[in-house]
Order: C-alpha cells, then structure tokens, then sequence
C-alpha cells in the first residue's frame, strides 16, 4: 500500500453536534452505510479502542474516519469554529490535549449509518464544497467527522504517519503532546517535580511520607532519598510541595497548626541528596557568604534579620540592620487597626540585600520602605520615601506597586528615574508582575482567584494579553505559563515574551511544575500525571 493511499485511509473527523443546524437542512443530508475499521489506528502514539469508544473511528468507501471531538482535534493540533453565516470553520493551531479515550460499556456494532451534512466548511481558510468531494464529511452520533485526504493531512496540516502490517495506522501530528508519565498512581497525590533529569515524588505510608526521585528515562527504577513521620494532631497534612530557589531544588512541608507550627525546607541536591537545612515561620536568601534569614513568626517584632555564616547553623547567626525596624513584612491600615502579611521580595545582590522594611512600633513610624543593607558594614540605604506593596528587581531595575495609587512603577537601583508602568491599578497583594526579555507584564484583580493579564505597552494603552481569567503565572525560558481559571475552554496557556500565543493545553489542572522548559502537570480528574512534550 503506498503512502498516500495508507494516508488516505486514515480520514479525521471534528467534533461539532449538528444540533446546532437547522431542521430544515437536516431534512436534506443524505444516509450512507459505515463501518468500523478492521485494523488498529493509533493517534500520536494512543491506541483507539473502537469497540468501546463512544465517537469510534467509522469506515466509509474504504476510507477510515476518526472522529475528532472537543479534545480529539486540539490533540492533533486543530481548532474548530462555528457561527450561523460561516459554518464550520477548521484550522491548524498551537493547541494540544492529553488523549481522551471516551470509553463506553457498551460494545459497538460493526455497521452504523452516517449522515452526509450540507453546511459550510473552510479549512485553514479555504472554501470545501462537501458535495463535490470523493470523500465527504460524515456525521455521526451527532459528532461531524471529517475526511482527510491528501492535501488535508499533508498540506493543510502538515502530518506524518507511520503504517505497519501488524500495528496498523499511526498518525501523527506536529503540535506539542500531553505524554502520560508513569510514575506510581500515589505520586499525583503529593508533590512532583521534574529536575535535572529526574522525578521527585511522594508516597505516603500511615504517618510517613517516603521522597522517591526516578530518571525520566527509567520511570521504573525509584529511589528512595529521604523520608520523615508527620503528625496528625491538627488534622491530617501530608502535603509535602517543591518549589525553585535560585535555579536550586527545594521541598517543603507544614509542621503543627497555622499558629504554632512552622515550616521546614529540605535542600535537595543534583545527586538527589536532601539536607533539612530551614524550619519556622521565615523566608531565607542564599548571599555570597552564608544565607540571609527573615524570622515571620507571630507576634511580629523588630530586629528580626539573621545572617547565617556558611556552614553554621540559625545558633552562630549575627542580628543585622537596624533592631528598630522589623524587615519582611507588609503592613497595612485598615478598619482602625493594622494588618499584616509576610513579604517575600528580600533580593541579594552581590554583597547588597533590598529588604521591605518598616519602623517598629509600626505605629508611630514609616511604614513598607525598601531599605537596601550592605551584608558586610551593615550600613543601610532608604530607596523609597513611600510605601509599596511588594518589589522585585529585573536587570538593574526596582519594580514595585505604589500604595498610595496602586499602580506598577519602576525605578534604578537607588530609586531614581522612576517611572510609572502600568495603566491599570494592582490592588491586590497576591497580583504578579515581573519583567521577561524586556517585556513587562502584570495581572489586575478580576474576581475571587481570578486575575487579567496584561502587557505594558509605552506608546499606546496596555494591552489584555488574554480574553480568559487566570489563577497564577510562572515563567521559565521566557516563557509565561499562565493557569487558567476552572470555568475556562482550556486549562493553561503558554505565551512567548512577547504575549503571543505558544500553546493553549486543553487538560485541566490541579498543579504544575515548571523547569527550564518543561511543563509538568497533575490532571484535576483522576490525579494522573502529565508532561508536555
């Protein structure tokens, strides 16, 4: 069989329900009789069960049909659009979806029949006349299917394919793929990364969690580096998360309530060594000489810097700054009193530390200063005379949100040159911003957990990057990877550094990893694990 004849044999459907036509051209679709395939199709490597597949692949004329639903175009890289004065509108496009099965109990019959619709249909842009052609679109169980020829599979969408006597079928698309990973079905449970070549995973046993990293090439062969008991005296937490600190691998987890419990901070090593090196209520930077630690721990107070030597433990650590300011805290008021919040922007520089700051008793002094702290005098420089939010320093420059108006500004490094960044006002403390290849993008409070994400523009009115809501955003490679909220069509959307569009995922989420690249993913549904690819 040659190649285009196997191609030719594999034709490819788009979900649409054609509830959406008219009676009146329903009346006129003409009934034809089709089959299921008697060979094995695969699509980007997943076996199609069609004896129990809902939308199964059909057979017409001795030309094989896949139906693509909702999640089986966007895995071959298609977008599908309808409207009443242009039809179906198909599309090749920078979307992707993990494979959905759409399994039945019920076994289907080897013959069915199928309608031949009359609406419009453009591809790409281009006009199809389903009449005229050898191969038509079919409809099935209310799902349009759609025949790929030749110049559709090749041309238009730029697929490969691979045909074998005993495997069947498979075709391939271009567009990035959702891979399952398969690690143990407790490990989308917890926690899981994906570092320097290996998954990081947790398995919980009674009150003890089990750390296991395994190479991405030998999924199989776990190994066992580091363990610890936890206690259920607040409630049952065996959540254990991993988080990026300057390029480094960390894990962490919860010990005891919200009030009198702390945090511990496991290091982890390219070796898959792990060190408790931090626990309490705190935030801690690495500097050139040891590490910088902000004691968060309630009541708030003052004189709460420590710098730790390298080497030595929290004991042998020096009080640094001013003991009558307390550092790493946002502190606001409202409603007659004072609220405060940790604050987690305390950057080093070289031997610099820029650190918010405010005078103790908040009461009577200045209050969300950025302050910068020479490690080795001691001396202390005031950067900003009002107060701000939070800050983050890209390239040599502060960003920071005013209080006053609540809008973004940048300035130098000893707070001048300042400028006024964004159009629209950043209300809420847990909004993003940050800088990427030059670009500067920030979110606005939308809703509970949902933000907009815009771009800052200079010559022209800042731009809403996406018409969707999002929950949070990550940046890896100048990359932004952006979490869409639930009641969203897809789940993440990856945007260049420029806002364009890099990748919408249809799969929704319940948590990420993100590493030089690499999108990790746990599925909301079933906890399954996912890696794009």
């Amino acid at each position: 069989m040659n190649k285009k004849a196997i191609l030719a044999t594999s034709l490819l459907t788009i979900c649409l329900s054609t509830a959406i036509f008219s009676k009146e051209s329903l009346a006129k679709d003409q009934t034809v009789k089709v089959t299921l395939p008697s060979f094995t199709v695969n699509l980007n490597d997943n076996k199609v069960d069609n004896q129990y597949r809902n939308y199964p692949l059909l057979v017409y004329k001795d030309i094989t049909y896949v139906p693509m639903t909702w999640y089986d175009c966007r895995l071959l890289g298609l977008k599908t659009e309808w409207t009443e004065k242009d039809g179906l509108k198909i599309s090749q496009e920078k979307v992707t979806s993990s494979y959905a099965p759409y399994k039945t109990n019920n076994r289907n019959s080897n013959n069915y029949n199928a309608k031949i619709p009359n609406f419009k249909v453009s591809v790409n842009g281009k006009i199809v006349d389903n009449s005229k052609e050898e191969y038509p679109i079919l409809s099935f169980k209310d799902v349009t299917y759609f025949p790929l020829t030749w110049r559709f599979a090749h041309d238009e969408f730029g697929w490969g394919y691979e045909w074998d006597k005993s495997k069947g079928l498979n075709i391939k698309s271009s567009n990035p793929q959702v891979k399952t990973v398969n690690l143990p079905e407790y490990a989308g449970q917890n926690g899981v990364a994906l570092f320097k070549g290996y998954y990081y995973f947790v398995e919980t046993v009674g009150n003890t969690n089990k750390i296991y990293r395994a190479s991405e090439n030998d999924l199989s062969n776990k190994e066992l580096v580091h363990s610890y008991e936890f206690s259920t005296l607040y409630g049952f937490n065996n959540y254990l998360g991993f988080q990026l600190r300057d390029n480094q691998l960390w894990a962490y987890y919860r010990v005891g309530g919200a009030s009198m419990g702390s945090d511990v901070y496991l290091k982890i090593s390219e070796d898959g060594k792990i060190i408790e090196k931090h626990s309490g209520y705190l935030d801690f930077k690495d500097t050139l000489n040891g590490t910088l630690g902000i004691n968060q721990f309630v009541p708030l107070g003052p004189n709460n810097l420590l710098l730790i030597p390298k080497g030595e433990d929290y004991d042998n650590g020096k009080r640094i700054g001013d003991p009558s300011f307390i550092y790493g805290w946002y502190t606001k008021t409202e409603d007659g009193g004072m609220i405060s919040s940790y604050d987690n922007s305390t950057t080093i520089i070289n031997n610099e530390a820029y650190v918010l700051t405010s005078y103790y008793p908040m009461e009577k002094g200045e209050l969300n200063r950025i302050y910068k702290i020479n490690l080795d005098t001691n001396e202390m420089t005031k950067i900003t005379n009002f107060e701000v939010k939070n800050f983050k320093i890209r390239n040599n420059k502060i960003y920071y949100v005013k209080d006053e108006d609540e809008y973004l500004y940048s300035s130098s490094l000893d707070g001048t040159n300042e400028k006024r960044i964004s159009d629209n006002k950043i209300s809420d403390i847990n909004a993003w911003y940050d800088e990427i290849n030059g670009n500067v993008y920030y979110t606005t409070f939308k809703d509970y957990d949902k933000y907009n994400l815009y771009k800052s523009e200079v010559s022209k009115e800042d731009t809403l990057v996406l018409k969707e809501s999002i929950q949070n955003v990550q940046v890896s490679n100048n990359k932004i990877i952006c979490k869409l909220s639930d009641e969203e069509d897809y789940g993440i959307k990856v945007l260049d550094s420029d806002g364009n569009l890099n990748l919408a995922i249809t799969d929704k989420i319940s948590n990420t990893f993100v590493h030089d690249g690499k999108i990790i993913i746990v599925l909301a549904e079933d906890k399954s694990i996912k890696v794009i690819k």
